[in-house]
């Protein structure tokens, strides 16, 4: 073992990356975030990513745990370990939803917790399975059933609509937007039977074959293949699935609770990022606290395998409770001004040369929130990334709530998303209760509660069309500089809420000061922040 204890943890799967874990550290990347591929599988640009970000060598690594999708998880010779020289003894698989549970469980502030995980598909069919969890350990308690097609599951059911819908399987957050439009009740027949823990749905295959095949035994209409949303019939579908969707989660969630008899439930797999579902579940009579990471879905399953790689090295259960999802590097004033100054040593590739000046400011939060206050759409890329899919103030793009107009330009002009597609809020955590139907914390963007009436027409642009909101509320103590520019925002304007979405136009979202700048020229932003420099559009 080397001095100082030091695990990895790889996802081999769609959403690859790596993460790495010492006594005093814990850094993780998405593959998607440093090659630009979305969902991009993969590993070795990761890899190399944290052990520079920790100095550190591979030689440093005591242990290496490995995860993937399948139907068994993957052995030693098949993660492609070998070949960088390391020993078949440093290389641990493990099980695929045993990785979610310990980010779900050592990430949560829970010392006791039911952790229930639900996802598209992991090892050995498995869809939803329950653990109880305690600082002796993570025990597995049950799950759905080996012999039901994965089809059955909720997670592999909510990506066969969405495929249907015409859209990637990972993109259920469409979908789930989507259903805001519909009427749920015009299919009578449930989706997902739950009798005990056991969840038994009604697709026969996976993907849009799956759906085609329920609408000819039911009868039921979904709307045509590949509609993205523009027709009636995909918003009622969607509608039917979310509001089906929701009903097997709430029965789920009880009965887990009521096996291992520990009332606070940590959350994990993608279905955990359906935060629509995700606020009916921790209103449940039976839940006394909730936790879903904000890296719920395969984007944390590297985290999960290196905080059980850390159990199998140390003897000791991590328990390392999150306040910020922020598990990238920081970037220098010398790595910032490279990309400004096109180095190539930064990595810019301009996939436009667009004209911009930038000077350093000496409060650019107080700059920033002028400019947003003044109707301006800016990129704000401050510190180390956010792991999950979620920007929470450190690769945001940040807009003026106040009035629909921000949101309709950030559609048309940066995004380019579809038009059902809502925008965020990002609140002071003192004002949330006040603006929002929300008793509890959501740093992470994981709940969307309704937003207040009396408040709604303040924020127009981030209240979807249901009436509800995917908030975040920010702790300045927590997140300064963001926290900073939504106090000054508050003082210029009378509402403590600014529009936040992803630092991204259709790849993933930046990561170096490189990708922003680049982003910043290709799509139609004001300006940009980048740690202390305003760099704006000539």
């Amino acid at each position: 073992m080397s001095r100082t204890p030091c695990v990895v943890g790889i996802n081999l799967g769609h959403d690859g990356g790596a993460a790495l874990i010492t006594d005093t550290l814990m850094v993780a990347i998405g593959e998607e975030r440093l090659n630009r591929t979305r969902y991009s599988p993969g590993w070795e640009a990761s890899l190399l990513y944290c052990l520079r970000s920790a100095g550190l060598t591979l030689d440093d690594v005591d242990l290496i745990a490995v995860s993937g999708i399948g139907r068994t998880p993957p052995t030693r010779a098949e993660t492609g370990l070998t070949h960088l020289g390391i020993a078949p003894a440093r290389i641990l698989p493990v099980d695929h939803h045993l990785s979610h549970a310990y980010t779900a469980y050592c990430l949560s502030p829970y010392e006791e917790a039911t952790v229930l995980v639900v996802d598209g598909g992991g090892n050995n069919n498995d869809t939803e399975t329950y653990y109880a969890a305690t600082p002796d350990g993570i025990e597995r308690l049950g799950g759905n059933s080996p012999t039901r097609p994965r089809a059955g599951g909720i997670g592999a059911t909510y990506e066969a609509f969405t495929n249907h819908f015409g859209w990637h399987e990972q993109e259920a957050g469409k979908t789930m937007a989507l259903a805001a439009y519909g009427d749920p009740g015009l299919y009578l027949a449930p989706l997902f039977d739950v009798v005990d823990t056991q969840v038994d749905g009604r697709l026969t295959h996976t993907h849009a074959h799956g759906v085609a095949d329920l609408a000819v035994r039911t009868g039921f209409d979904f709307g045509p293949y590949a509609s993205l949303g523009e027709h009636d019939l995909t918003a009622n579908a969607a509608a039917y699935l979310q509001d089906q969707t929701e009903r097997a989660l709430c029965a789920l969630a009880t009965q887990t609770i009521a096996a291992t008899g520990l009332p606070n439930l940590c959350f994990a797999g993608g279905v955990a990022l359906n935060c629509v579902a995700a606020d009916k579940i921790r209103r449940l009579p039976g839940i006394e606290g909730y936790f879903a990471p904000p890296a719920a879905s395969d984007r944390g399953q590297a985290l999960g395998c290196a905080l059980y790689a850390w159990q199998r090295l140390t003897d000791d259960l991590p328990k390392r409770p999150l306040n910020s999802d922020c598990f990238g590097r920081d970037y220098t004033s010398k790595e910032i001004e490279q990309a400004l100054h096109r180095d190539p040593r930064s990595g810019l590739v301009e996939r436009h040369r667009t004209p911009f000046t930038w000077r350093r400011e000496s409060d650019i939060a107080r700059t920033a929130a002028q400019m947003i206050a003044d109707g301006k759409i800016i990129g704000w890329f401050q510190g180390g990334s956010e792991l999950g899919p979620r920007a929470l103030g450190a690769r945001s793009i940040l807009a003026d709530p106040r009035t629909t107009a921000s949101s309709d330009a950030l559609n048309q002009r940066i995004k380019h998303r579809e038009r059902f597609r809502p925008f965020a809020p990002a609140v002071l955590a003192d004002h949330a209760s006040t603006w929002f139907d929300l008793d509890v914390a959501s740093p992470f963007m994981l709940l969307a509660p309704p937003v207040r009436p009396d408040h709604a027409d303040k924020i127009a642009g981030v209240v979807h069309v249901d009436g509800i909101a995917r908030v975040q509320t920010v702790d300045p103590a927590t997140v300064p500089a963001y926290g900073a520019l939504i106090e000054h925002f508050h003082q210029l304007t009378g509402v403590p809420v600014v529009l936040n979405t992803s630092f991204n136009d259709r790849e993933p979202i930046v990561e170096t000061p490189a990708h922003a700048l680049a982003t910043l020229q290709a799509c139609d932003l004001d300006a940009a922040c980048i740690g202390e420099y305003l760099i704006e559009r000539s």
